[in-house]
């Protein structure tokens, strides 16, 4: 009898015609749902993501900031906007420093056998005088402290500053994807560990690299070769000496792993072994300003604000930068092509940035948070990328200026090129039920999880140490950190395109949702530097010696 009569009630209640405000609120969920099945459409089904990838890699390769092939990527992507109708495209200039391009490079082993090595020159620094001979030494180097013992011994050596090391094969499979039990491992919030001491070590050895070749070019050295981080002939290249009057004086080179401990062993014993180098590198000092190329689909309510979407432009250049990050400013691109071809008009303006600089300190970013949303600390003049990086992250105090108001989010890409799994709510508390809302349309695309988690080294880091709603997406791995990340192999074979394809796709739906919804996201206390975690810590005295 009880369930007759609730049944009667239901249909009662179905019956009766509902209030304006209950009519419009069901009429924009039903837009909604309906505005999200095109997007899903256009996404899955009519995509130009991996034509925007093959553009960025094949065609105009690794995009060094400020290198010529970065500018052409600035003009490219600028056109695309302007192309798809977007409003507002410009490039938003920051002072940065020296363009820098490799025309060509070769490192060959001439005795004790004649053999060509895997390498590449490292960032900013210069050319070498033509090809040029000489022996090498074994002379690792970590710290000031260590140049005292190879005084008077480097003169007309090519230097091998790193250990040689023992190898590092791997011992897990280097492509994966991310289980359920990886996920739910994100969603822990980790209290922030403050140490003044090792903030301050940090900045000691943020500056050591241009005392490492200030010494050798003293001593007398020819070049400086280091090896690679990863086994596996991968090599990197990635050098920070970009700022006008910071460039390092010698030739630097990477040696890949295994050719660099098979020279150090040949140095072992008898006569050093002699190598050639030829790095035939250009600095390009036509512009020192970087440029953050921005576009818009603007709102309907000029007073709403705007959310943001944002992946780093630049890359290094051992390879193409594919995974790193075209695959994100694809991703970010064709999200901007499918809502301006679907027509979407959102309450909130909707934001694209392609970053600059990202690679040397997330320059980028961050001049954009001077410029709009926050005041950070002034800089001094001709730091390396190391050394302004971790002087901004630990810089106080940070005022907010009276645009970030307007950010009602912002969206970053850069986690390779995997399908993207969830976000991360950088320890918001309050903004996780709306994030599992937003997302939820996709779980059936495998987005789905918020974690709690906090996350670094992107473009979203210096929002979210102003306090503002920065978010970076959870992705599957992949192979980004076992052998594509910044290395020689970071090519467009290793994107997967139905991965790419979900990853724009959930992209624009989020900005969507995020742009014409009645919430925003609450905003995380306003930043005040914290006190040390543990106030009884007793620094390590040979630590104090970096």
């Amino acid at each position: 009898m009880r369930r007759i009569a609730r049944a009667l009630l239901i249909a009662s209640c179905a019956l009766m015609p509902m209030t304006p405000v209950l009519a419009a609120a069901a009429r924009a969920q039903e837009n909604r749902a309906e505005t999200i099945n095109r997007i899903i459409d256009q996404g899955l089904n009519h995509s130009e993501a991996m034509l925007i990838a093959h553009h960025l890699t094949d065609r105009i390769g690794g995009r060094m900031t400020n290198s010529p092939a970065m500018r052409a990527a600035e003009r490219w992507t600028a056109d695309r906007f302007r192309a798809w109708g977007l409003a507002n495209v410009r490039a938003e200039p920051f002072r940065f420093g020296r363009g820098w391009e490799i025309l060509s490079s070769r490192v060959t082993l001439v005795s004790p056998r004649p053999l060509a090595l895997t390498a590449i020159p490292v960032a900013w620094t210069p050319p070498t005088p033509g090809t040029v001979r000489a022996p090498v030494i074994v002379a690792p180097i970590k710290r000031e402290r260590d140049f005292a013992a190879w005084k008077g011994r480097l003169a007309g050596r090519i230097v091998m500053i790193s250990l040689p090391g023992t190898g590092d094969e791997p011992n897990e499979a280097p492509f994966r994807r991310l289980s359920d039990s990886d996920l739910a491992g994100l969603d822990r919030l980790e209290p922030h560990r403050h140490d003044p001491a090792e903030i301050a070590r940090q900045l000691r050895r943020a500056s050591f690299d241009a005392k490492l070749d200030a010494f050798l070019k003293a001593e007398g050295a020819v070049a400086w070769v280091r090896r690679s981080y990863r086994d596996g002939k991968l090599v990197h290249g990635e050098g920070y000496g970009f700022a006008r009057g910071a460039t390092p004086s010698l030739p630097g080179i990477e040696l890949a792993a295994e050719d660099y401990r098979r020279v150090a062993r040949l140095a072992q014993g008898g006569e050093p072994p002699v190598l050639e180098i030829l790095s035939d590198v250009r600095f390009d000092d036509s512009d020192e300003n970087a440029y953050n190329i921005i576009a818009e689909v603007p709102g309907t309510d000029p007073a709403a604000g705007y959310v943001m979407a944002g992946a780093h432009l630049d890359s290094w250049v051992a390879a193409d930068g594919a995974a790193d990050n075209a695959a994100g400013v694809a991703a970010v691109m064709e999200a901007a092509r499918i809502l301006k071809t679907l027509g979407i008009r959102p309450k909130r303006t909707i934001r694209f940035a392609l970053w600059a600089g990202e690679e040397q300190a997330l320059l980028g970013s961050l001049a954009y948070v001077n410029r709009h949303l926050a005041s950070w600390p002034p800089m001094p003049e001709g730091m390396s990328g190391d050394e302004v990086y971790y002087r901004a992250i630990h810089a106080w105090p940070i005022t907010r200026k009276p645009g970030a108001a307007d950010l009602a989010a912002y969206f970053n890409i850069d986690n390779g090129a995997g399908r993207i799994r969830g976000i991360h709510a950088e320890h918001n508390v309050g903004a996780v039920p709306l994030l599992r809302d937003w997302l939820a349309p996709f779980a059936s695309l495998g987005a789905g999880q918020v974690a709690i988690a906090r996350t670094g080294g992107t473009d979203h880091v210096f929002m979210q140490r102003a306090g503002l709603p920065g978010f970076q997406f959870i992705q599957d791995p992949l192979d980004y950190d076992s052998r594509i990340h910044h290395t020689n192999a970071d090519t467009f074979d290793h994107l997967k395109g139905d991965d790419l394809r979900q990853a724009a796709t959930v992209l624009a739906g989020m900005l969507f949702q995020a742009a014409d919804s009645a919430e925003r996201l609450p905003a995380m206390p306003a930043p005040t530097e914290p006190v040390a975690t543990d106030p009884f810590k007793v620094e390590d005295p040979d630590n104090a010696q970096d």
